[in-house]
């Protein structure tokens, strides 16, 4: 396939998130309507896809300063950001880039667009300095997020927004989760250095690839000695801090990272709730490979919480529906999706989830609240709601985990049950 005809579907990634789509659903329906993509076009596709949602703001911001009038294509108007993108914020070749944006114009209408792509693209070379440094004037531009975003994390984080802002627009780690069943960190920075690749250790079973590769190349990954998991993601497990023999219900388990932690954690008995049955395989899959095992059920956990007639649970992990508004950097189409009313609305949901899940919790026992979300409204807003209106809940501690060079943006809360 060439250049252009991936440059043709990445355009396509960039109108289905402006219509709204989940840019990890469109680019599911590409590969499948594509099975011969090879695998070096399928991550070109995803780079094009995800750089343009990314540096969205400063995109648009610099193709709107070139135009003396709007585009009356959408299409064409993708592509060129794409287009831009690759010359911006990439490394492919300036003219490989111009000539082969300029043939997928031709294929659009009757060729009309052909010209003045080449024009834009190339004034754009000659001009990029400027332009750049005109699209930062605009706020939109120069963090690359919404004003109300922006607002909402000045709010938020005075001390701190100006610098998730700036982690938001870098491409995240990729980090290392070591099975403690079968090794430690160390041990596994040896193995990855026997085949040529190197990382930093972040915690006894953790590290941090100084270079991204695709998960089948890591080395033992089949063999259940090593999961791909967020840094911040796996503070769960330590939080929850689960026992050998204990109960212990997953509420919200797809795709599994956190299961699987449990179970390489402790002995414990699980239980994995998912409301996608399509996404609750993804779990026993994971659980599969690390040689493991839980009980799943494919259900929405509040609806399950109110017909549960069994034991009650030692410890709850309540990853709850939230915008994940703190993992933008492996998902930046959500800085578009987003709208501001959305937090509120997660919350409610939110609130009466916890309220089901909390009935499970025995005496004694605990519920850990998680989000990836850095906004008020469903972290410590949420928390104060809750113990409110619960009063055998006692807030063991609680902290948000800010965007930086080492993990996403996540929120927890430890709760006993008292009484």
């Amino acid at each position: 396939m060439s250049l252009s005809s991936v440059q043709t579907l990445a355009a396509q990634t960039v109108q289905a998130v402006k219509d709204g789509r989940n840019l990890s659903d469109v680019l599911a329906d590409i590969r499948r309507e594509h099975p011969g993509l090879t695998a070096q076009e399928r991550g070109a596709l995803q780079d094009l896809a995800f750089g343009v949602q990314r540096f969205s703001g400063s995109l648009n911001a610099v193709l709107d300063s070139m135009l003396n009038k709007p585009l009356q294509r959408s299409d064409i108007r993708s592509l060129m950001l794409v287009a831009l993108y690759q010359l911006a914020y990439s490394r492919n070749a300036e003219y490989a880039v111009v000539n082969e944006a300029v043939r997928a114009a031709s294929r659009i209408g009757k060729g009309q667009y052909k010209s003045l792509c080449n024009a834009l693209l190339r004034r754009f070379l000659r001009e990029r300095e400027a332009l750049l440094r005109a699209a930062a004037g605009n706020e939109v531009g120069k963090y690359n997020l919404t004003a109300w975003w922006l607002q909402r994390l000045r709010a938020d984080y005075p001390k701190h927004w100006h610098n998730i802002a700036a982690a938001f627009n870098r491409h995240p780690p990729m980090t290392l989760r070591i099975n403690r069943r079968r090794m430690d960190a160390e041990g596994y920075l040896n193995v990855l250095r026997e085949h040529g690749m190197d990382g930093t250790v972040l915690g006894s079973h953790a590290l941090m690839l100084a270079e991204a590769v695709p998960v089948d190349a890591l080395p033992l990954f089949a063999e259940g000695v090593v999961s791909v998991q967020d840094w911040g993601a796996q503070q769960a497990a330590e939080w929850l801090d689960v026992h050998d023999g204990e109960r212990v219900l997953d509420a919200c388990a797809a795709p599994g990272g956190k299961s699987g932690h449990l179970l390489e954690w402790a002995d414990c008995r699980l239980t994995a709730l998912d409301i996608d049955a399509y996404r609750l395989q993804r779990v026993r899959d994971n659980l599969q490979r690390l040689g493991l095992q839980a009980h799943t059920e494919a259900a929405d956990a509040a609806a399950w919480a109110s017909c549960y007639d069994g034991p009650p649970f030692d410890a709850v992990l309540a990853d709850v529906p939230c915008t994940a508004s703190g993992v933008v950097r492996r998902h930046p189409d959500i800085k578009w999706l987003r709208r501001p009313q959305d937090a509120a609305k997660t919350a409610a949901q939110q609130t009466l989830l916890l309220d089901r899940l909390w009935q499970l919790v025995k005496p004694g026992g605990r519920m850990l609240l998680a989000t990836c979300s850095l906004f008020h409204e469903e972290n410590d807003g949420q928390l104060q709601h809750f113990l409110q209106g619960h009063a055998d809940a006692v807030c063991r501690r609680s902290e948000t985990l800010l965007p930086n060079d080492r993990q996403d943006g996540f929120y927890y809360a430890l709760l006993d049950k008292v009484g």
